[in-house]
């Protein structure tokens, strides 16, 4: 700074000099960083979660602050200390540092995540599969921060049941470590062995429940059985045939008694339902201006689809396929229309539908129109466009004229796409094509709305 001094008399002579002030900062900022801390693995050690640096400095009010990380691992893998330098420097280059230590620690367990209980098995003493497949079974964890849980298998226990040779309980009992010097709880599996298998069917694919139409039932099977100790097996078969109160349709009932002369018996039932099949269905209500009805709508989901649709109830309609268009019919009226499938057993059912003028009411009023008041057409895509919404869904025809302030008309579109920026219908008028600064007049008609015309100012900005 040079400040220049003047002295003058009563006369009027003056005689000046300078003084020079030269000003400096070697000041570094005043750093405070935020207190150590000493937290889980699993938490978080951003700067977010383990506090920010702050710094105040004499002269700069713009003070750079910085940070660097040293990791230096621990004992295991969850447990490290970082050394986090903090760097203040002000605008003339002045550093200060200081350091946060924080100290990373692991002191939690693996959690089990087998649910208890969930590698219990109860076998039978045949079933050497699903012993060697229970046997193979082990639980699992997840650690907070270790990626490698070693498993350990601390005991495995056989106890024999005094009463059957081939059933016994064998438990087994793990732990898991960390690495970290954490250890699970325990968990145990129960495996028990027992002997209660009565014979068995080997036949394949037997189904037990069939429900036919009376033109296809199925001839008695000739079905093999065995046990996983027996040899030999005594077959009872039985069939009954019953039968129901007002309706053609009845059941067959076939039973095959299966003893293994030990005591343990097998009842094998066949139920085969003889129907004519019918079909669920159910009426309804629909608008006339809802689009096009699919039949299959009003049956049961699942049904079989190669039958064929015809019209009951119902004039100047008509249908393609399972396809109906309502708009074709008349309001208040109710059609019938009728699904058949099969031959022999043919099966039909009957939809009513009743047709109504109750349809979906779009948001196409007056208050639901929205209209920009202000356009910044200038590049930072914030209110870059006009734009008329609001009645999207609504099947109008937008029409847009927008004036200057002498009534002249600057811009015109029969089918606005809300893409108006300042452009004009004559380039000479504004920069590059575009109109000038300022307030304008927009008239919006929405042609098929029954709405009245919508006029309004809007302030434009096209200089960037």
């Amino acid at each position: 700074m040079t400040r220049t001094w003047t002295a003058t008399d009563c006369t009027g002579n003056s005689v000046s000099d300078t003084q020079t002030i030269t000003v400096v900062d070697t000041t570094a900022p005043e750093l405070t960083v935020p207190a150590d801390v000493t937290v889980e693995c699993s938490d978080d050690t951003s700067t977010t979660a383990t506090g920010v640096a702050t710094a105040t400095d004499a002269c700069s009010t713009t003070i750079d602050i910085t940070s660097s990380d040293v990791t230096t691992p621990g004992a295991c893998d969850g447990e490290f200390v970082i050394t986090r330098t903090w760097t203040a420097t002000d605008s003339c280059g002045n550093p200060s540092t200081a350091v946060q230590t924080i100290t990373v620690i692991d002191t939690t367990a693996p959690q089990i995540t087998t649910p208890n209980g969930s590698l219990d098995a109860t076998i039978e003493c045949s079933d050497t599969d699903g012993l060697d497949n229970a046997l193979n079974q082990e639980p699992t964890a997840t650690d907070n921060c270790a990626t490698n849980v070693v498993i350990t298998l601390v005991s495995d226990e056989t106890t024999d049941d005094a009463n059957c040779a081939n059933a016994y309980v064998r438990t087994r009992t793990w732990t898991f470590d960390d690495g970290c010097g954490n250890i699970s709880d325990t968990f145990t599996q129960t495996i028990t062995v027992i002997d209660t298998t009565a014979p068995v069917l080997v036949t394949p694919n037997f189904d037990d429940t069939l429900s036919v139409q009376c033109d296809a039932i199925p001839e008695i099977p000739d079905l093999d059985f065995e046990d996983n100790c027996s040899a030999d097996v005594n077959v009872i078969f039985n069939e009954e045939i019953n039968f129901f109160p007002n309706t053609d349709d009845y059941e067959i009932v076939r039973d095959w008694t299966v003893d293994d002369g030990c005591g343990n018996v097998a009842n094998f039932t066949q139920t085969i339902s003889v129907t004519t099949p019918t079909i669920s269905s159910v009426d309804g209500d629909r608008c006339f201006d809802d689009g096009v009805i699919d039949l299959f709508d009003f049956l049961e989901t699942g049904i079989d689809t190669t039958g064929t649709w015809s019209i009951v109830i119902g004039n100047n309609i008509t249908i393609n396929g399972s396809f109906f268009n309502p708009q074709e019919s008349d309001v208040g009226e109710i059609y019938t229309f009728r699904y058949t499938i099969g031959d022999t057993c043919a099966t039909e059912v009957d939809v009513n539908i009743t047709i109504n003028d109750d349809c979906v009411v779009l948001p196409c009023g007056e208050e639901d129109v929205e209209i920009s008041n202000t356009v910044t057409a200038n590049g930072d895509f914030v209110n870059e466009f006009f734009r008329v919404t609001g009645v999207e869904t609504c099947g109008f025809v937008t029409e847009v004229q927008i004036f200057n302030r002498w009534g002249a008309v600057v811009y015109k579109n029969n089918n606005y796409q809300n893409d108006w920026s300042g452009q004009t219908i004559n380039s000479s008028v504004g920069n590059s094509g575009n109109v000038p600064t300022g307030t304008y007049y927009y008239v919006v008609t929405l042609r098929n709305s029954g709405l009245e015309p919508f006029a309004g100012p809007i302030y434009v900005v096209t200089d960037k």
